[in-house]
């Protein structure tokens, strides 16, 4: 279940290009129907929307796309959803990039990285930040990120959790330079970790909890210590959205209703979302205190321009320099078009008129 990578979309894009399956969907939308400057509105039509082929991948935040197949959610807002599950979330973004996804689920980080590669991305809902499930993992011996220095540390290179390293790195005034870094695949870096081949790890949920059974083991420090820095998406390619904005409207009318569904059938939701997992419903609700989900108001806040992390134009920017120093990207992407709230704020409206 790898999740979040964003190095070698670079040579993936390049590669993929050339493979490339057309993402023109399989309908135009029906006549009449609302331009992409004016998206349907969550009333939308009748008819069923163009099918959206939407790829999902191991995270708390995700899941509920899951809850929103199995209770029929999608149905009920009028929307033909092709859920696609990814055990490796690098080959969800490889598809997208690919046209082999229509919308799938994304980090800001992965979003930068990819759209700096050259892929049309674009960014249309705030599923949620993560706020302690990704974490630096150490040994015991090990009590301050200073002591880092020297050792043996992976993680899967160019994921979130490595961006979560380098930020702590940074913040104890180290380097990557500073420490014998080790690339490797989540799954494998947490089984590395917890068998005593190395002195700390970055992961996310549920890896947290196999690299964690190593006696004496504890996390050092985790996402919820850089609020903002690590928010996951729903992401659309641009020529989707163009062409089917009501289907796009309908998936975030989708979202919001199944996170009504998830307040008022809790555990339904979470033995859903916890198979989905491959986890118990208990080890489920733990990974879930760890994932702030966004509500609609959180989402409007999070669209609009800000001077912190909250915001995702200046959080955006910050990443972006981030991974060009870091050189996970060679050049800064232009962010101008990354973000469209208008399917946010188009269904904002229709509940302050209900």
């Amino acid at each position: 279940m790898k999740r979040r990578s964003l190095l070698s979309y670079i040579t993936a894009f390049c590669i993929t290009l050339m493979l490339a399956v057309s993402c023109t969907p399989t309908s135009a939308p029906p006549s009449g129907s609302p331009t992409a400057a004016s998206p349907a509105s969550p009333a939308s039509t009748s008819a069923p929307s163009a099918t959206v082929r939407l790829g999902f991948s191991a995270w708390p935040g995700w899941f509920p796309w899951q809850v929103a197949q199995d209770e029929k959610i999608f149905a009920a807002n009028k929307v033909i959803v092709d859920l696609k599950w990814f055990d490796g979330y690098l080959d969800s973004i490889k598809a997208l990039t690919a046209g082999q996804l229509d919308a799938n689920t994304q980090t800001l980080n992965d979003t930068i990285s990819s759209v700096a590669a050259g892929s049309d991305q674009v960014i249309v809902l705030v599923n949620d930040n993560s706020t302690g499930n990704d974490q630096i993992i150490v040994r015991e011996g090990i009590n301050s990120i200073a002591d880092l220095k020297g050792k043996r540390v992976a993680a899967e290179e160019g994921t979130v959790d490595h961006f979560l390293l380098l930020l702590g790195l940074q913040k104890a005034g180290l380097t990557a330079a500073d420490i014998q870094f080790t690339p490797l695949e989540t799954g494998a870096a947490a089984a590395a970790f917890a068998s005593g081949k190395l002195d700390a790890v970055g992961v996310f949920a549920p890896f947290t909890t196999q690299a964690l059974k190593r006696s004496g083991s504890k996390a050092l420090f985790t996402s919820k210590d850089f609020p903002g820095a690590i928010p996951d998406h729903l992401v659309f390619s641009r020529k989707f959205i163009d062409v089917n904005p009501q289907a796009v409207q309908a998936m975030v009318n989708a979202w919001f209703a199944t996170m009504d569904y998830v307040q008022a059938n809790r555990d339904k939701a979470y033995e859903i979302m916890a198979k989905r997992a491959g986890v118990t419903v208990a080890e489920y609700k733990e990974y879930d205190a760890g994932t702030k989900i966004f509500t609609l108001e959180e989402n409007l806040q999070a669209f609009a321009d800000g001077k912190d992390m909250t915001s995702l134009s200046y959080a955006a920017q910050e990443i972006s320099k981030f991974l060009v120093q870091s050189k996970l990207v060679a050049k800064a992407p232009d962010l101008s078009k990354i973000f469209d709230d208008r399917f946010v704020k188009a269904y904002a409206a229709t509940q302050k008129q209900s």
